[in-house]
């Protein structure tokens, strides 16, 4: 079957202008059909062109679909017909508590006519003290209207088909939506809740609940005892949420308080990106996923060899599937990769996370990714959490780089800047960090709710750090992941 591509989407996967596509249109080189081009025409004028691009729009797709808040729900994932009602009924009560309300205010605005009518035809001598009594009479006749509150005293806010939980202590929030649980909708929205397995196997994710109504949606092997249930406890990675709810339970506020976890891991895939370069792809088992924030690294090895600490190039929000970029060199995870000797299936020791290389989630205006050359791996952790977790309201990719494959991700970058509106992207060859730093500089000016994230190979970052200092960064605002040269 033909597939057919918006010129804004053909020109990103061509690397071209818009324009420039235009112009081969008038030339008659490139036809198209309602608008758009067929990629079979699109592939013939640029034979380099890779469609794997646009599998990675597909996936910025996912990425931004799971994002929070979502825009839109999700028509495979509806709610259950309980949240449906409940959440029916509580709009109901709303809306006629309003009605009521609003019917109160018109009354009492007629009868304020009435009596400022009366007041006109009154004796100008007796007006300051009519005026008083009015005065007096209103204030008494707004307090005694219906106002439409929560039981918390809070004006009721308007409710949606997604249920808010509540953390306690943290204060922390997110949304629930359709069938899914409580412990992938936090994951999905960055928080970090205490959990092990994620399978209900081992109540690592075992919370109680404060307030509200949830279901169990999939059975667990850990036992809740009846005086634990008696009092609220619950597996959240086993139950979803039917109203809002309130729930305890601990989590983890900064990367230090992460949990060592060291996991038997297999091989689920490897791609060859360069001659020195292979990405990896790890799969943890079912029962226990790796917790860790976007940015961190882990250490692998096979068995009875020394371990290589590598920054995690992928999101959070899936802890089971864990990607990693490996260069040739010397160490033995290398050498096993390089020659052949490590392939799907094979098992590896994995351990972490570590590492304090994480999102600033404080900053409120600007987020400055700055990747040289390998740094793009956390980097690339790091965007991917921040566009799961839609805290960041506008944020841009710095990526220099003279190793042989070039920017190999540019699909995925080019990929997010079609899909947000928020994400730009600039690619730079091998560019000595004064020049890189005064470019940052002149296209962002410091500010104080700007965060800059800088990765790469120490002799890169640490000169770059220097210079954006230099040039009135703040260091409070600047963090740095040095790589190993």
């Amino acid at each position: 079957m033909t597939t057919y591509l918006t010129l804004s989407r053909a020109a990103r996967l061509a690397g071209v202008s818009r324009g420039e596509l235009q112009r081969r249109i008038r030339r008659a080189e490139l036809t198209t059909f309602e608008g758009e081009v067929a990629a079979h025409d699109l592939l013939r004028l640029y034979p380099s062109l890779s469609l794997e691009h646009e599998g990675a729009l597909e996936q910025v797709r996912e990425i931004v679909d799971n994002a929070r808040p979502r825009l839109e729900p999700e028509p495979v994932a509806l709610p259950d017909a309980r949240v449906l009602l409940e959440q029916a009924r509580r709009l109901s009560a709303a809306l006629a508590r309003e009605i009521e309300a609003g019917e109160a205010a018109r009354g009492l605005v007629e009868q304020v006519a009435e009596r400022l009518a009366a007041l006109s035809a009154s004796d100008p001598a007796t007006l300051p003290t009519a005026l008083a009594a009015l005065a007096h009479w209103l204030a008494e006749a707004r307090a005694a209207l219906p106002v439409n509150e929560t039981p918390e005293g809070r004006p009721a806010p308007a409710r949606t088909l997604a249920a808010r939980v509540r953390l306690i202590p943290s204060g922390h929030s997110f949304l629930v939506e359709g069938e899914e649980s409580l412990l992938e909708a936090a994951v999905r929205a960055g928080i970090h809740l205490e959990h092990g397995c994620a399978s209900g196997n081992c109540g690592g994710c075992k919370a109680r609940l404060v307030s509200g109504e949830t279901r169990q949606i999939r059975p667990h092997d850990y036992p809740i005892g009846a005086r634990e249930r008696r009092l609220g406890y619950l597996l959240t990675c086993a139950h979803t949420a039917l109203t809002d709810l309130t729930l305890e339970i601990g989590e983890a506020r900064s990367s230090a308080e992460l949990p060592l976890q060291r996991i038997r891991v297999s091989v689920r895939r490897v791609e060859t990106i360069g001659p020195t370069l292979r990405a990896l792809q790890i799969q943890t088992p079912r029962n226990q996923l790796l917790r860790f924030m976007a940015g961190q690294r882990a250490r692998l090895a096979r068995p009875d060899e020394p371990p290589s600490e590598l920054p995690i190039a992928s999101c959070p929000c899936d802890g089971r599937n864990l990607r990693f970029l490996i260069r040739d060199g010397d160490d033995a995870l290398a050498r096993a990769l390089f020659d052949d000797r490590l392939g799907p299936g094979q098992r590896l020791d994995l351990e972490g996370p570590y590492g304090d290389f994480v999102l600033d989630e404080s900053a409120t205006d600007e987020a400055l990714f700055v990747a040289c050359g390998d740094g793009i791996a956390p980097i690339r952790g790091l965007i991917e959490q921040a566009v799961a977790i839609d805290a960041i309201p506008r944020y841009h990719l710095y990526w220099e780089t003279g190793a042989p494959e070039g920017h190999h991700l540019a699909h995925w970058a080019r990929a997010l800047g079609d899909a947000l509106d928020d994400f730009t992207y600039t690619l730079l060859e091998a560019t000595p960090a004064d020049r890189l730093a005064a470019r940052i500089l002149d296209e962002h000016p410091p500010h104080a709710y700007q965060r800059l994230y800088l990765a790469g190979p120490e002799v890169s970052v640490r000169p770059l750090e220097q210079a954006l200092r230099a040039g009135g960064v703040g260091a409070e605002r600047i963090r740095v992941e040095a790589l190993a040269d």
